[in-house]
């Protein structure tokens, strides 16, 4: 119920501040598990897409937003869950198949679930490589995958800033992809070449230009270059 309300408030009020740009909302399918897979500029992106989606959406933020006391911290609770947000503990390794799996329970609930395959916001508005965790979804549940183009949300807060200033934006959702055909999800392969069709498909509505390394820094030990290239590439 708290979702409802949210989006029946605050989307309307969301489009007319920020003068928010909606199209190809009928490429989401109405019932039936989804993903939606965006590129990635703003901490307040997964706000705009939930408001603006044409159904309910889940998305998984990190538990901190649900773990704080007093005033604040039940204000911070009660706006996370009401526009969708699903608590995790974030990190590589098992924490970011945790993070997954938290998806796909989603999506065998047949509920929409929102993933940004770069990982973290790009810092520079390039696009950047994705990571193979929306494949895995997309191939286990046979989900279909939405592509998502946002524009502006950067301008609305910066990454870093807490500030948010009115500025216009966009969002387009692009046709749904049927990515079966590259495999099963637990072929490195499939995984691969699946995610890389939902990036191109992204990277053309948005017109971003194409990085091809992951939006990351550089691994600081032996460990951590051997975790990202044997690690499987199911990480968020």
């Amino acid at each position: 119920m708290l979702k409802s309300f949210s989006r029946a408030t605050l989307g309307p009020l969301s489009r007319i501040l920020f003068r928010a740009k909606v199209s190809g909302s009928k490429n989401v399918p109405r019932t039936g598990p989804v993903i939606l897979a965006s590129n990635h500029l703003s901490f307040i992106d997964s706000v705009f897409i939930t408001l603006l989606a044409p159904r309910e959406v889940s998305f998984l933020a990190k538990d901190a937003y649900f773990t704080g006391t007093g005033v604040k911290g039940a204000l911070s609770r009660s706006f996370f869950r009401g526009i969708g947000a699903i608590p995790v503990t974030r990190g590589a390794g098992q924490a970011a198949q945790a993070a997954l799996d938290s998806g796909l329970g989603l999506l065998h609930e047949n509920k929409a679930f929102a993933i940004y395959p770069e990982g973290t916001r790009s810092l520079d508005g390039r696009l950047y490589r994705g990571k193979t965790g929306v494949a895995w979804l997309a191939l286990t549940s046979g989900a279909p995958v939405v592509p998502v183009a946002l524009w502006g949300t950067q301008n609305v807060q910066a990454p870093g800033e807490k500030g948010i200033r009115l500025a216009k934006v966009s969002i387009e959702f692009g046709k749904p992809l049927d990515l079966s055909a590259h495999g099963k999800a637990d072929s490195g392969r499939a995984r691969r070449q699946a995610t890389d069709e939902v990036m191109a498909a992204i990277a053309a509505m948005s017109g971003q230009e194409v990085v091809p390394q992951y939006n990351e820094p550089p691994p600081k030990t032996l460990a951590e270059r051997v975790r990202r290239r044997f690690g499987g590439g199911r990480r968020l």
